[in-house]
């Protein structure tokens, strides 16, 4: 709220001016053109009872004469322009405060399993690779509990990739997948028929979906692909796609064995797992 208390003082001496500009109010109009009236009242003396300069009598006497008692609208472009920005600043304020308290309501879930996040990143091209090469695309999967993560290459973004990679992620799971979250993407959702689909209710995996045109709801997956670029694919030189695929892997095992995550008390995901285990 600093930022309205600032644009407050400085939109009160805008409003400040715009009072010197007009400083006599309706009653007061009327008050002078009735003493002028009676003639017994020169423009000093009216001055001097009201505290404006001599034009300013001028002025509202010549108003009067065409019933005219109240301040025309302000042209004090200042004092608009404050004004308005004022309201939009007010706006401006609210959305930063929902947002804080959106980005405040972490919670993780009660147990490995309960639910594990999915996305899909489509990867740069490696240094080198001609922009008509197919781009090959990153499935990622992260535990809500522990934030253990599963990361694997795909050639393509379709359901048959997504169902290979979900294969790949049960299989090597210590522990049962009960929800399976994820963006409306085609490669996650469709018909029974679909891959994906079809492979979730095989396995009894429940699915769950980010609200439409809403995928920032699916934060742990948005994080962790941001992560993975940042730590590893952007700090790296492959020689090749196959190189790639062997860093991913060695990054994965980094992330779950000695990267401490902050949402699990700087833990890293392999010691969360270990001490819910043990403590069974």
């Amino acid at each position: 709220m600093i930022f309205i208390s600032v644009v407050y003082i400085i939109l009160r001496g805008c409003e400040h001016e715009y009072t010197q500009k007009n400083p006599v109010n309706p009653p007061d109009r009327e008050e002078i053109w009735r003493l002028y009236g009676t003639r017994d009242w020169t423009i000093v003396a009216l001055a001097q009872k009201f505290r404006v300069s001599r034009p300013t009598i001028y002025k509202v006497i010549e108003r009067a004469r065409k019933q005219e008692f109240s301040p025309r609208k302000s042209t004090n472009k200042r004092f608009l322009q404050a004004k308005y920005g004022m309201k939009r600043l007010a706006k401006v304020e609210s959305s930063l405060e929902i947002k804080k308290k959106s980005a405040a309501r972490r919670y993780n879930k009660s147990y490995p399993g309960e639910m594990v996040h999915f996305d899909t990143k489509r990867l740069p091209l490696l240094r080198g690779e001609v922009k008509t090469l197919p781009r090959d695309y990153l499935f990622v999967g992260i535990d809500d509990f522990s934030r253990e993560l599963y990361a694997a290459i795909l050639p393509d973004k379709t359901q048959n990739s997504a169902a290979t990679f979900l294969k790949q992620v049960i299989e090597e799971c210590p522990y049962t997948i009960e929800c399976a979250y994820s963006d409306n993407g085609t490669e996650y959702k469709g018909t029974p028929d679909h891959a994906f689909v079809a492979l979730c209710k095989t396995n009894r995996i429940a699915q769950k979906f980010t609200r439409v045109r809403h995928p920032q709801t699916n934060g742990k997956a948005e994080r962790v692909i941001k992560t993975i670029l940042e730590m590893w694919h952007e700090q790296t030189i492959f020689t090749s796609r196959k190189d790639r695929e062997l860093s991913l892997v060695r990054f994965v095992n980094f992330y779950n064995t000695v990267k401490p995550h902050t949402g699990i008390s700087n833990m890293t995901p392999y010691e969360k797992l270990t001490n819910f285990f043990f403590n069974l």
